[in-house]
């Protein structure tokens, strides 16, 4: 006796977040309902124009708000940014470059370098003996 496979499904919220939508601004119908796998996957290969269009012109989730500007979420918050914003808003705001903005790219970019730096030497450090690994 086989077992039938049961479909994987999700929380609406858990969806949003995979698609990277606000939940608040997606149809009443994906906030009710749950989402199997095979429906996320279809929404990704095809996306309806609901999606589509939040997408482009959002409310966008903080998430996508931080990787539009370059920061990260904790450099959102020390520049006031608490919410989710329009694309016509994450515009303004690159059109504007605030202080703000200018400071957490710079510590944003700081943090990559590092995290590249650790990887290069993490791959160039010599695996240690196999007794050594052993003993532990």
């Amino acid at each position: 006796m086989t077992k039938l496979k049961s479909t994987q499904t999700m929380k609406p919220a858990t969806a949003a977040k995979k698609l990277g939508v606000l939940l608040s601004a997606t149809p009443a119908e994906f906030q009710e309902g749950v989402v199997s796998r095979d429906e996320l996957n279809a929404l990704q290969a095809d996306p309806p124009a609901w999606l589509a269009d939040l997408r482009r012109d959002g409310p966008h989730p903080r998430q996508v708000v931080a990787v539009k500007l370059g920061v990260s979420n904790s450099g959102l918050a020390r520049g006031g940014i608490t919410g989710p914003l329009t694309t016509a808003e994450i515009d303004a705001i690159k059109a504007e470059n605030p202080e703000w903005l200018q400071r957490e790219r710079e510590v944003q970019a700081e943090v990559r370098k590092e995290a590249q730096r650790l990887k290069q030497r993490e791959s160039a450090a010599p695996a240690p003996p196999e007794s050594s690994r052993r003993a532990r």
